[in-house]
């Protein structure tokens, strides 16, 4: 790996008073790189939080970077953490019990792409010399309040752009996983990816195969939640290639279905799982629903994100056209939205219809439509009533399998039936969800020509 000197150098220097005010890490951080100091230990903050800070945006996470090895920042701290120990990372708990990692100045001894063997007893700039990007290969040492700069990250913040540490193809080549770090990084600050940068990006996709499926499932979860209009990153994703590499079964979905997720918000918060998933949902919207399983245990998604996804994907393939067909020239009846909701299920008819509004307003963002942007918000509403205000499921029912039995119904499959029949009445009328009336519904059935 070529030597910070080699790629540009530069010796620390003060910041100014502006940039005091950014790069403010919390007391707690501060006093883990005083008694590293202390103990004699050269210590800088490094990574995300330095480059957030100095672009003016929130940082919860402070990373820090060390001369110690990692047995000797457990020897200066008493409450640690062996979080990745092999690879010089230790895990100190402040007094609130919040973790902050700190790892030991490294240098890549061999990669595969995957995996790194690191040595130890490198200097700060041999560490940052291996770090992915020069935006995140800026260091800031609190106490001096003196940043380490040796690849003009800086530079590259102001003018919007994601340029790799020394020679990009080498970069990748290291970790496979930096072509789709890249990408991220591009969506969420609206930078540009530097030429020889996206160049190399697009000579490594082919290669990116070789990644765990949890890793590439991590950064696809990560652009959805940190990125606030994801189908830039997308677009990258399929230009570069990666998408053909990483997910073929949507490497050529429409246009629109990426388009959708800038239409879906971001999650905050408590939000923040629910809306990330809509977003994945919206991937495979449209996709053959015999597809998207395997395709999402391939990324090692856990059984209820496949089966929700799936789920959606095929009810989009069972009724999706025939929505799509009614909000083009109408707003859909109460009858009809009930029973959409009822042929997607309750508990998934809002995540169905938020795609269904997505991938429309996609399409009128090319091409206005006022009275379907109306529809839309109609469609919405009469959804979210009909799925928590009537009558949807067969458990909505006034009657139960036990009420039909009493009356002649065969116990076994035609109670099943016979239900399903009771609820596509009701879906009609929700007024007819009365026992009595059902009943003699039943009976009629059951016993013909009998009142």
């Amino acid at each position: 790996m070529e030597s910070a000197r080699e790629l540009g150098g530069g010796a620390p220097h003060a910041v100014s008073d502006g940039l005091r005010r950014r790069l403010d890490p919390p007391a707690s951080v501060r006093e883990i790189v005083a008694r590293l100091e202390r103990a004699g230990y050269e210590t800088w903050c490094v990574g995300g939080a330095v480059r957030d800070a100095l672009l003016g945006q929130a940082h919860l996470d402070w990373d820090l970077a060390t001369a110690a090895t990692p047995s000797q920042v457990m020897n200066v701290f008493k409450r640690t953490v062996p979080v990745g120990v092999a690879f010089g990372t230790v895990g100190v708990l402040d007094e609130a019990g919040t973790l902050h990692e700190v790892t030991t100045f490294r240098r890549d001894v061999k990669t595969d792409g995957r995996h790194a063997e690191v040595a130890f007893g490198a200097s700060l700039d041999e560490d940052l010399a291996r770090r992915d990007f020069t935006i995140n290969a800026i260091a800031y040492h609190p106490q001096r309040e003196e940043l380490r700069d040796p690849f003009d990250g800086q530079l590259d913040l102001k003018r919007g752009l994601v340029r790799a540490v020394g020679e990009p193809v080498q970069r990748m080549r290291e970790d496979r996983l930096r072509a789709l770090r890249g990408i991220r990084f591009a969506g969420r600050f609206g930078f540009h990816i530097e030429p020889a940068t996206w160049r190399a990006i697009v000579s490594s996709a082919p290669h990116l195969g070789s990644l765990s499926g949890e890793r590439v499932q991590q950064e696809l979860v990560k652009t959805m939640q940190q990125v606030e209009k994801p189908s830039v990153s997308m677009r990258w994703w399929r230009e570069s290639g990666a998408l053909r590499t990483l997910l073929p079964v949507i490497a050529d979905a429409p246009d629109d279905r990426f388009e959708a997720l800038d239409f879906l918000p971001r999650g905050e918060g408590d939000e923040e799982p629910g809306r990330t998933l809509d977003r994945l949902a919206m991937l495979f919207f449209g996709t053959d629903p015999a597809a998207v399983r395997p395709a999402l245990g391939a990324l090692k998604c856990s059984n209820a994100q496949q089966g929700w996804i799936t789920a959606l994907a095929k009810s989009e393939r069972e009724i999706g056209g025939t929505v799509d067909a009614v909000l083009a020239e109408r707003v859909p009846t109460a009858a009809e939205v009930r029973r959409w909701v009822a042929a997607v299920g309750r508990m998934r008819s809002m995540s169905f219809f938020g795609l269904v509004s997505a991938r429309w307003h996609a399409r009128l963002a090319q091409e206005p439509r006022e009275a379907v942007s109306q529809r839309l918000v109609e469609l919405r509403a009469m959804a979210g009533h009909a799925a928590f205000h009537e009558p949807v499921e067969v458990g909505d029912l006034a009657v139960t399998g036990e009420d039909l039995m009493r009356v002649g119904v065969t116990s076994g499959p035609e109670v099943g039936v016979m239900l399903r029949r009771l609820l596509n009445f009701v879906l009609d009328d929700p007024a007819r969800n009365q026992r009595e009336l059902l009943l003699r519904r039943v009976t009629v059935d059951v016993h013909p020509g009998r009142e």
